[in-house]
């Protein structure tokens, strides 16, 4: 019964989708009842004017109106196949004209199609009484003519297939009468047709023979037996031969329908009335209860609007004489609104492409509802804050579309909750939960963890070091999530970065190929680009700066005395030195920097360890006593320099230091010999006084020279630094006598050598410049030397002191600046490369 008012609900609602022009296209078809599954109702491609394949591509779906899903759609073929077996009768009763409604639903773009499938009846049932035999007590005074009802044959078939013809067997007494009733029912009277006679015949048997016309035909049998009974002439009465009574589906039970009541006119057990169903269909019978004394009808079952709207209820009273009286009670059931709206879907889009274009269909649905009237009218609803807007197209169905981009990374899927509601009262609401996730798109660049990077390396490293490493992440997924590392070409101090750094695709390591110094690199840059796996490919890079930190690896070197100087460095002292006096600055340098520069002298070895002190951070060599006697002429010093590295590095050199007696210097030695030979030739003083002279004129011009030659110069050969704690210049104390005795004042002059940068530097104080071979122990050359230079006269000895001092001052070219110390006043003078 539930598919039968699914049926005629159906039709009702194609009838005025009709009417409103809403369906396009409405395919009937005929099929027999009983038909096997699998069997061909009909191919709906001609009818719907589509081409092979054209349903698949759509994505056809057959969408049946019933519980049931009676056909299926092959649409391969286009053929709508019986899936179930149907029986028309179990499906559509009495119905005459029964019909299962389906859809088929087209989508891209969507249209629907109504298919009435029309289920003609066969003649597969057999005509029955619901009883096989019935007694019939009648008492013998009946008048002739006098009516009883019975029973007509039930038979589930209809038209030509079900009930059209009785026949009673023959007899004397009795003709059997055929009336049509309301809808077609015919209805059987028994009549008596000759009076009865008890004591003639007290009992029939009578043979009631239902003929259905289908072919071939198919009957049904009822035995009467015919009871007949002393005088009893009243028969019960009911007030009214129809009761109508309306009542509310899902009505609880033991609720009272009515009350039905008969009268009898007699007296005694002839006037005792029982009620009693008459002709009742099991299925009433379990839905209502009727009291065989009061006639009281009460509700034994539940009922279902949308199953059956109306029962009708035959009731017999029946006299102590045996006697009856009918009645019918038609209840009528009211709807309530006791269905909740139904969500089928129909398809669903997931996973959902994050870069999907608006308008693009996520859900298709349908919303019903069982009741009727204003209970079964329904609306439907989703949230508002969805990226997602519901549209409502033909026959309750409800398209899902995207109205926002999507974006994957912020929202990976949605959980949509449809909300349908009727109109009833009270309202009844369904809610479905759909599960739409959305798929990644590579639309996000790879992000590093740092905004720069910054890496510590310390030089002659090993070579496959790693340095650090660098991190992105990707807020992609999968694939597109997969971020690789690369270096970006370019150089570094003038060479590719690939010959400096390498790096790990996948993890983003840092690797060093080569040994680096600090002294030649002290920094370099390197471009990082971090790419994902994602079709495009998208990247971003990042610049790492690679710091070198300098190690103790360079040993002090000596510039003066010079380590590795083919002869040994010597210094002339006068031997009538003061404690205190200056004999010699030891000068070092070393290659590295900061604290791993700061250098310190030691006095290693000495031939006499009292005579001399020297200055552990200024490297001045200096007397600690005067000279005597006893002192050899060779003092040997094994200077040692050390710098302030962890671990310390070391270098020594070896000063020679020979004590003169008689001069203060070279030129005072010079002098000694120009004295000596004046004794001999007291001409040669006025000579000496000339060179002298001329020497100072030669010296000046030197110096206005050396500076017109710096200034000159593009490039320094030499790399300059200043000090960082300069040390004071010793005072040279006045060890000759005044021109008055014709004495002269030592003048020395010292190269000050700075290096870029070495603002931690201190003055370095290199060799005394004037004249160079004063730096050597005099020997017979050299003797020989002074001896002729006594002989000279002004002229020779005046070029000869010229090419001498030329000589000595291009020998230092190199220092950017000169420190001449003369009689205890300095002088410096710069000049430029």
């Amino acid at each position: 019964m539930e598919d039968s008012f699914r049926i005629r609900k159906g039709l009702y609602l194609l009838f005025f989708l009709s009417l409103s022009g809403v369906v396009c296209v409405s395919l009937r078809y005929s099929l027999p009842e009983e038909k096997k599954s699998g069997s061909v109702v009909a191919n709906v491609l001609k009818d719907l004017k589509l081409g092979p394949g054209e349903l698949s591509a759509r994505r056809a779906q057959l969408v049946s109106k019933s519980i049931k899903q009676y056909f299926q759609l092959d649409t391969r073929s286009g053929n709508v196949n019986v899936n179930d077996k149907i029986d028309r009768e179990a499906l559509c009763g009495k119905v005459d004209t029964c019909v299962l409604l389906s859809e088929i639903v087209l989508q891209n773009p969507l249209k629907i199609y109504n298919i009435v499938i029309q289920i003609e009846d066969i003649n597969d049932n057999f005509p029955a009484f619901s009883q096989t035999e019935l007694d019939l007590s009648i008492p013998e005074n009946v008048p002739t003519n006098t009516r009883f009802p019975l029973e007509s044959a039930q038979d589930r078939d209809l038209g030509e297939n079900s009930v059209q013809n009785y026949t009673l067997s023959p007899n004397e007494n009795f003709i059997l009468e055929i009336k049509s009733g309301r809808g077609g029912k015919k209805r059987l009277d028994l009549v008596l047709e000759k009076p009865l006679d008890r004591e003639k015949k007290a009992q029939f048997e009578l043979t009631l023979t239902a003929v259905d016309g289908g072919v071939p035909q198919k009957t049904g049998t009822v035995l009467i037996k015919v009871s007949v009974l002393d005088i009893n002439d009243n028969f019960p009465q009911f007030a009214q031969p129809e009761y109508i009574v309306g009542l509310k589906e899902n009505t609880p039970q033991d609720t009272l329908v009515m009350k039905v009541e008969a009268r009898d006119l007699d007296f005694g057990s002839n006037a005792q009335i029982t009620y009693s169903y008459h002709q009742m269909p099991e299925k009433i019978s379990n839905l209502f209860h009727l009291n065989e004394n009061t006639g009281e009808i009460t509700v034994l079952g539940l009922f279902d609007y949308e199953k059956e709207t109306s029962y009708d209820i035959n009731i017999k009273a029946t006299d102590g004489g045996g006697l009856s009286g009918h009645c019918k009670v038609l209840v009528e059931i009211e709807d309530e609104n006791d269905n909740a709206p139904e969500i089928s879907v129909i398809s669903i889009t997931s996973p959902l492409a994050e870069d999907s274009p608006l308008d693009t269909l996520v859900v298709l649905f349908s919303v019903t509802d069982r009741d009727s009237g204003d209970n079964g009218r329904t609306s439907c609803s989703v949230e508002m804050d969805l990226p997602f807007l519901l549209k409502t197209t033909v026959n309750n169905y409800y398209q899902l579309v995207t109205q926002r981009p999507l974006d994957r990374e912020k929202v990976p899927e949605y959980n949509i909750t449809i909300t349908a509601t009727d109109r009833g009262s009270p309202r009844l609401t369904t809610k479905r939960t759909i599960t739409v996730l959305i798929s990644d798109i590579n639309d996000n660049s790879p992000v590093f963890d740092k905004t720069k990077y910054e890496m510590q390396l310390w030089e002659n490293n090993i070579p496959g070091l790693l340095m650090g490493s660098v991190h992105a992440v990707d807020l992609d997924m999968e694939q597109n999530a997969q971020v690789t590392y690369s270096l970006v070409p370019g150089n570094a101090s003038g060479a590719p970065v690939a010959s400096y750094v390498s790096i790990n695709s996948e993890n983003g390591n840092l690797y060093v190929l080569r040994s680096l110094d600090y002294e030649q690199i002290k920094e370099f840059q390197v471009t990082v680009r971090a790419s994902d796996g994602g079709s495009p490919r998208l990247s971003s890079e990042i610049v790492v700066r690679v710091l070198i930190l300098d190690e103790n690896d360079n040993a002090p070197f000596f510039l003066y005395p010079l380590q590795n100087s083919t002869s040994p460095c010597n210094d002339l002292v006068p031997k009538s030195v003061e404690a205190g006096y200056l004999v010699a600055k030891v000068v070092a340098v070393d290659g590295d920097s900061g604290q791993n520069s700061w250098l310190s002298y030691e006095l290693l070895k000495a031939t006499d360890p009292g005579l001399f002190s020297l200055g552990a951070q200024n490297g001045e060599v200096k007397t600690r006593r005067p000279l005597t006697e006893r002192d050899t002429n060779k003092q040997r010093l094994i200077i040692l320099v050390r710098d302030n590295g962890h671990p310390p590095q070391t270098s020594t050199a070896t000063l020679n230091i020979l004590p003169v007696d008689g001069f203060s210097d070279p030129y005072l030695a010079i002098a000694s010999v120009s004295h000596e030979a004046s004794e001999e030739d007291s001409s040669l003083t006025m000579y000496l006084v000339i060179c002298l002279a001329a020497v100072s004129f030669v010296f000046l011009i030197c110096i206005i020279l050396f500076v017109a030659i710096k200034m000159h110069k593009k490039e320094s050969s030499f790399i300059t630094s200043l000090p960082q704690f300069p040390p004071a210049l010793p005072e040279i104390p006045e060890t000759g006598v005044d021109s008055q005795n014709g004495s002269l004042s030592r003048t020395y002059h010292y190269d000050v050598c700075l290096t870029g940068g070495s603002l931690s530097s201190e003055f370095r104080f290199l060799r005394p410049l004037i004249p160079v071979f004063s730096m050597r122990e005099p020997n017979v050359s050299e003797n020989h030397r002074i001896s002729s230079v006594s002989q000279e006269t002004p002229e020779q000895a005046e070029g000869r002191n010229q090419r001498e001092m030329v000589s000595n001052l291009l020998l230092f070219l190199n220092c950017p600046c000169t420190i001449e110390i003369s009689a205890g006043l300095y002088d410096i003078r710069n000049t430029f490369c």
